[in-house]
Order: structure tokens, then sequence, then C-alpha cells
């Protein structure tokens, strides 16, 4: 079983996003640099990538609570998650409610998300998935409409060597209902494990929702230590929004033990503003079972 704290601080300079893309990520992909496409797993995967659930195997119960500053946000998810079976999955759940401010107005926004995330192994190299999840959207923003209903997002990784991963995902593909917290997009990444405690990543991300798509694109390394039966995680990254014409500069760090695990990652904009995001998560693990395709966390299987 594993449950996760998150805890999330973010300050903008104006209206704090509402992009539910965003809004989920987590410690260990914000502190690569948002680049986890093509080695996603547990909760990770659900946000970025569904197809990298079969990539270890382990049992998963995760709940979550984020604070953003900017707008009063709170943040809360929960899932569960089985990778241990022929078909692994994740139920999860998140709400997000906020009071932002513009040009001196303020309102409300609150979002309520749930559903279930499904992979399988198509053939020896290639994993597909698939998300389907309802949304309800709520806002008192001016220019901000309700909206609610059923999306599906699809992703795929290919493991062209033990060492190397393609990923491709794409979130809100299908929906209902449009509306801009919940944008179509559509990401690929490269993800490498050259050595055992050595992971690097590379993704990008564009946004099919507006007029010219714009493009999100990040990368990052993580080093594992190993000491005795625990291991300590450094992560580093940067990220560039081209639509927001911002530069991101990213890291985190982390222990791991055979029963246990805490994450803490960090965002800082050092381009067009000073947005600033840290999270953090603990974990505790329930069985872990070796994995015939990637080894999310070397020496804890």
């Amino acid at each position: 079983m594993r449950l996760s704290i998150v805890v999330g601080l973010l300050t903008l300079a104006g209206t704090a996003s509402a992009d539910n893309v965003e809004d989920q990520l987590g410690p260990r992909e914000i502190g690569v640099g948002e680049a986890m496409r093509g080695g996603a797993t547990g909760a990770s995967a659900i946000p970025l990538n569904p197809a990298g659930l079969p990539l270890n195997r382990e049992l998963v119960f995760e709940g979550g609570f984020g604070y953003r500053a900017s707008d009063s946000a709170s943040l809360i998810g929960v899932s569960a998650c089985d990778s241990t079976n022929v078909m692994p999955g994740c139920f999860f759940y998140g709400y997000a409610g906020s009071s932002p401010e513009l040009e001196g107005m303020s309102g409300t926004r609150r979002t309520h998300v749930g559903g279930l995330a499904i992979s399988r192994q198509f053939l020896p190299r290639v994993l597909i998935g698939q998300t389907t999840k309802y949304y309800d959207f709520n806002s008192t923003m001016i220019g901000e409409k309700a909206a609610s209903g059923f999306a599906v997002d699809l992703g795929a990784t290919i493991r062209m060597t033990q060492m190397i991963n393609v990923g491709l995902a794409a979130q809100n593909l299908f929906a209902t209902e449009r509306t801009t917290q919940f944008p179509r997009t559509f990401g690929g990444g490269v993800f490498a494990r050259p050595l055992p405690s050595i992971a690097m990543s590379f993704d990008m991300r564009y946004n099919l929702d507006v007029d010219n798509p714009t493009a999100r694109y990040g990368g990052g390394l993580e080093w594992f230590i190993r000491a005795k039966q625990n291991g300590f995680p450094l992560r580093f990254g940067a990220v560039r929004d081209n639509g927001l014409e911002a530069t991101y500069i990213n890291g985190g760090i982390g222990m791991a033990t055979m029963k246990f695990g805490l994450d803490i990652g960090a965002r800082r904009q050092v381009k067009n503003g000073d947005e600033t995001l840290i999270l953090a998560s603990m974990r505790f693990f329930g069985p872990r079972m070796s994995s015939p395709t990637l080894d999310s966390e070397p020496g804890f299987q």
C-alpha cells in the first residue's frame, strides 16, 4: 500500500492556471522536467501515459493533498493502482477548488474528476493504455463557463531496447464537452536507463485547443544512490513553455526503502515570471514484484 501526501506551493504573477493536465503532476515528474511519458508507472501514469502501468508490478493505494497560495487552491486526490495482474489498472479521483483574483476581481473555481486507467501488453515490446474519466468543472470567473462530461486519454509505450523506451500519449483526445480546463494535448518522450542507477528523459507536449498549437517541452536526469537497503534519488531538469514564453528549472530529492518512500520536487520559473512550485509525497509500499519490463526504482523490487 502507498499513501502519498502531496503538498504544493505555487506563486504566480497573475492568475494561477486551472489546467487539469498540470494539476495532476507529482514530485517525481516535476523533478525531472515533467519528462516521464516513456517511463511513467503507478500514479505517475495517470496524468502522463496510462500505457506505462505494466512497467512495474505493485499494488498501490494513494491519497494526496495540495495547496496553491496564489489562488488559495486546495487539491485532493486518491487512487488505487494494481499492476500485478494481467491488465494493470488504476481507479482515481481528484478535486480542485480555488479562489483566484484577476485585475482586482475575485471568483471561484472547482473541479471534480474521477475515472479508470487501464493498460495491457499488446506485443512483446508494445504496451497500450487508456484512461476514461468523468469531469465536472464550475467557475464564477468572467469568461469561464461550467462544463461536465466524459473524456478519454490514450497512450502507448514502445520498448526499443532493454535501456530505451519511447512513450506517446494524448490527453482529453475525445470528450463529450470541450473546456479549456481539460485541453486536448498530445505528447511524446524518450526514457533511457544507460546504467541501473541513472535514468534520463526528454518530453514534448502540444496543446491542440488553441489557434496556434503551443509546445511545452522538458528533460531531466535521475541519479539513484544506493546505501545498503536504502536508496536516495536525486533529480534535475528544465522546462520551456512556448505559449507562456516561460523557462523553468526543476529538481528534487527523495528516499526509498522496501516499505516507504519520500519525494520532494520543485520547479522555479526563471524567465517571464516568478512561479515557484514545491511538491512532497510520502509512499508506503505493499507487495512489489520483479518486472520483466522496466524497474521504476532500481534495487527495490
